[in-house]
């Protein structure tokens, strides 16, 4: 029996959960470009203060790690009055492991409640002896976005890797066609990622916290990016008007790893998709 490296899985675990937020911002149009500085509106049922998506993660009967996305109940509040989303992601590896391999990866948005675009951003990656900070700030009215200490020049709303999650949740995913291919753009410490992803059709799977009609899309990801897998990475996402990301799995070298959805709360409204 091949031996499983547990970093390895928990590391991947926390590629996977961000894969999910990477990974289906799907219009393929650009937003436009307001010449009197407003800034846009996006009608949103999907989702709303103090929803907390929380998941497990590990490989087959091998559970390493926990993860969440978490919409804190009170709004923050930006310049010109603007009411935001204070956004949480966490990754962990399970305490009775630490001792094996620490995992502890923590992200924060701050997204504009009106528009669904960020206003901030942030990244602390805790993985064994490896360390990475990273922040960016965004001027949505001037396309700008400041990071490690430079301003770089970006396309109207532009997202982060969590943002564009929590934008993607707003379309009507369920009405694409099987095997369109739509794409997005993310800014990341200097530079914006293009990445493609294909609509793979609908599947009804079962989790821990429940049994769920879901779309199924893939990432597509190219040379350049900031993501790369050496198999497909397939993510299973509600099929009603919440998008909640019940299963993410990729493969690695020893099989597939993936998240699963074990519980969540505070939705906007009912689970529509789910069975039993």
């Amino acid at each position: 029996m091949k031996k499983i490296k547990l970093g390895a899985i928990i590391t991947m675990a926390g590629v996977i959960a961000m894969i999910i937020f990477f990974s289906v911002n799907s219009s393929s149009e650009e937003p436009p470009a307001y010449q009197d500085n407003s800034l846009r509106s996006v009608p949103n049922e999907a989702f709303g203060f103090n929803e907390k998506l929380e998941y497990k993660i590990g490989y087959k009967f091998l559970t390493a790690g926990t993860g969440y996305f978490w919409i804190l109940p009170k709004p923050v509040v930006e310049d010109d009055n603007r009411q935001c989303y204070d956004i949480r992601f966490r990754v962990q590896s399970l305490e009775s492991l630490r001792w094996i391999y620490r995992v502890d990866d923590n992200y924060r948005t701050i997204m504009d409640v009106a528009g669904i675009f960020p206003w901030e951003f942030e990244q602390h990656v805790r993985e064994g002896n490896y360390k990475k900070d990273a922040k960016a700030y965004f001027d949505q009215e001037n396309n700008f976005a400041y990071s490690n200490n430079k301003k770089y020049k970006v396309k109207p709303y532009v997202h982060d890797i969590v943002s564009a999650f929590f934008y993607v949740r707003t379309f009507d995913l369920g009405s694409m066609k099987k095997g369109n291919i739509f794409y997005l753009q993310n800014f990341f410490e200097d530079t914006t990622y293009n990445l493609g992803v294909k609509i793979l059709g609908k599947e009804t799977i079962e989790v821990p916290a429940g049994k769920f009609r879901c779309i199924v899309i893939q990432p597509l990801v190219v040379e350049g990016g900031l993501f790369k897998s050496e198999g497909n990475i397939y993510i299973w996402l509600t099929d009603d008007d919440r998008k909640i990301p019940v299963k993410v799995a990729t493969k690695i070298l020893i099989g597939y790893v993936g998240a699963e959805l074990v519980r969540y709360s505070g939705t906007r409204g009912p689970i529509d998709a789910k069975i039993e």
